[in-house]
């Protein structure tokens, strides 16, 4: 075997062994990926149910219990209801506001209509403003808890039940819950 052959041979098993080394390294990158981004959304809820960023609420029994009527001022809440592209559906609130009592328990409706001849599922998003409000916003019943589907030309009323909690701070005289209503993503069987 000539010397030339065997740098070859030589060089070629080291290229074999740095592809080996570069791919094992892009299995680990995908596989860290993959994990970070499970990982992100039980992180990204936690962190909006505490800030109360994105309009997550505290819906827990607990503070249903522990909310007392505020007689002493007034909260305005206007709704705002709205379909993304994709969704064949008219959204609204059939009341464009309520005026109440923090800790007052209030029922609102929204109506939903499929405007498509074939069946649609979709799932709404709820965002309050101002910030401070989403925390003190609670939600005892609401259509956003789960997908909702309905039949072509199917109309639905949602109600939505729900209180302002006394510790809302004094200055919040008006807040507003709004939905956007996303096609639903199928979940595989």
């Amino acid at each position: 075997m000539s010397v030339e052959s065997n740098e070859a041979e030589i060089a070629s098993s080291k290229l074999k062994l740095a592809n080996k080394k570069l791919g094992l390294k892009m299995l680990w990158f995908v596989a860290g990926a993959i994990a970070f981004s499970i990982a992100l959304v039980p992180f990204y809820n936690l962190m909006c149910s505490i800030t109360g960023l994105n309009g997550k609420t505290d819906n827990s029994a607990s503070s249903i219990a522990k909310a007392k009527v505020d007689n002493t001022r007034l909260v305005t809440v206007e709704f705002v209801g709205s379909v993304m592209s994709g969704l064949g559906w008219n959204f609204y609130p059939k009341q464009s506001s309520i005026t109440l009592h923090p800790g007052q328990i209030a029922t609102v409706l929204f109506e939903a209509k499929n405007i498509t001849s074939q069946e649609l599922a979709g799932q709404a998003v709820p965002s309050v403003t101002p910030g401070e409000g989403a925390v003190n916003l609670k939600k005892i019943e609401c259509f956003c808890f789960q997908k909702q589907t309905l039949k072509g030309g199917e109309v639905k009323e949602m109600p939505l039940r729900f209180f302002i909690d006394p510790a809302l701070p004094p200055e919040v005289k008006v807040m507003t819950l709004s939905y956007s209503f996303f096609p639903a993503v199928e979940e595989k069987k």
